[in-house]
């Protein structure tokens, strides 16, 4: 067998594989975050999240909704120099994201069962 016939099969083979693929997972909530930074926004993002008096204050203040919160965390990058992470209980994270053309800064308790921001504000 010549080798353009190997590549073919192989190529044709792939081809049905990727096609079968697609086919079983179309719909589904697959997702392939690998990375710390998207594995620890994941976690943080798949629990219920709290709110200290401080940010509901600046939520308030600043006209800002729990979808907007939600999203500054999700699209954030969590800043690993920053937080403290070398706790057993809650870790304590700090993510940088932007919000109408501003700097923000969140910083959020992220424990088993609950993730809570603790404080939140623009930078300078």
């Amino acid at each position: 067998m010549k080798f353009t016939q190997r590549l073919a099969y192989y190529l044709s083979g792939f081809a049905i594989g990727l096609v079968i693929l697609m086919f079983f997972l179309n719909g589904k909530d697959a997702s392939c975050d690998y990375g710390p930074n998207a594995r620890t926004v994941k976690n943080i993002s798949s629990k219920p999240i709290a709110y200290s008096d401080e940010v509901s204050d600046f939520i308030t203040n600043y006209n800002l909704d729990s979808t907007t919160v939600k999203n500054l965390i999700k699209f954030g990058n969590v800043d690993f120099s920053k937080s403290n992470i070398e706790l057993d209980s809650c870790k304590v994270y700090h993510i940088d994201n932007s919000y109408k053309d501003r700097a923000i800064e969140l910083k959020v308790e992220n424990c088993d069962s609950l993730s809570s921001i603790l404080k939140i504000n623009y930078l300078k």
